[in-house]
């Protein structure tokens, strides 16, 4: 199966370019707001709707600048070092999710303070929120060709345009999919049917640490790293701890409630 046709960029004004990666991001971010006024509605936290715009866009920026961070300094410092002013360049992907979820907690953080919240509560409703946009995160990832699997005899298999000439896993499709829809409903009926604070975060934490370390066996391994740790790649590194950490946490979380 060749990759379709699909131009990164969907809307030109003259010099301007606006692309289906960052068009992601933005849905995202709006069904973000949508999901977490709903929650913090149905939990009694005190939050207007402008607040949550605040809290929005301010998560926004920490999963931005997270992001950024953590693909330079986890998966291609030595290239960014080389090339400063592709440092800004995040139009043409290189985000780290694990980065995005450190920055996203240290906003999380600030704003909790900043209006005198418990964590837990809200967080709760802010994790639930996450996998729609990993979801479309993913599909961007995909339209753009790249983070895709490795070869493939399978009927599904892909060639795309910077993979070679064989076809490969769609991985990209993988992780929408898991951490996409899948974790989202695992997570809504968790939250319904254990209602403990924190456990939805660390069921998040743990879902996707599990997700991302199972579909690494399958993903192509950046190609300025390959592989760190005998057969593992850098993704499973950094996803199984939180697999580990994140299910000890739920465990925690249920007793202590």
């Amino acid at each position: 199966m060749i990759f379709p046709n699909i131009d990164p960029v969907f809307l030109r004004l003259g010099p301007l370019e606006f692309r289906w990666y960052g068009l992601m991001y933005i849905c995202g971010f709006v069904a973000a707001y949508f999901i977490i006024l709903s929650g913090v509605k149905r939990k009694g936290i005190p939050l207007n709707r402008d607040q949550v715009a605040d809290l929005i866009f301010t998560v926004a920026v920490g999963v931005i600048l997270g992001g950024r961070l953590g693909y330079i300094l986890f998966y291609n410092f030595a290239f960014y070092l080389a090339h400063p002013l592709k440092l800004f360049a995040v139009w043409e992907g290189g985000m780290s999710f694990h980065g995005g979820l450190i920055g996203a907690l240290v906003a999380s953080f600030y704003f909790i303070r900043k209006f005198r919240l418990s964590f837990y509560p809200l967080a709760d409703v802010g994790f639930l929120a996450a996998p729609v946009g990993l979801g479309f995160g993913r599909i961007g990832n995909f339209i753009n060709g790249e983070l895709y699997g490795r070869v493939t005899d399978l009927p599904w298999g892909i060639v795309f345009p910077t993979g070679g000439p064989l076809p490969r896993h769609p991985s990209q499709l993988y992780e929408a999919f898991l951490e996409g829809p899948l974790m989202f409903l695992i997570l809504y009926l968790v939250s319904k049917k254990v209602p403990r604070d924190g456990v939805v975060v660390w069921s998040f934490i743990a879902l996707y640490g599990l997700f991302r370390f199972l579909v690494e066996f399958v993903r192509q391994p950046d190609e300025q790293i390959g592989f760190v740790l005998g057969g593992f790649s850098m993704g499973q590194m950094l996803s199984l701890p939180m697999f580990l950490l994140g299910a000890a946490m739920v465990v925690h979380r249920y007793r202590r409630g």
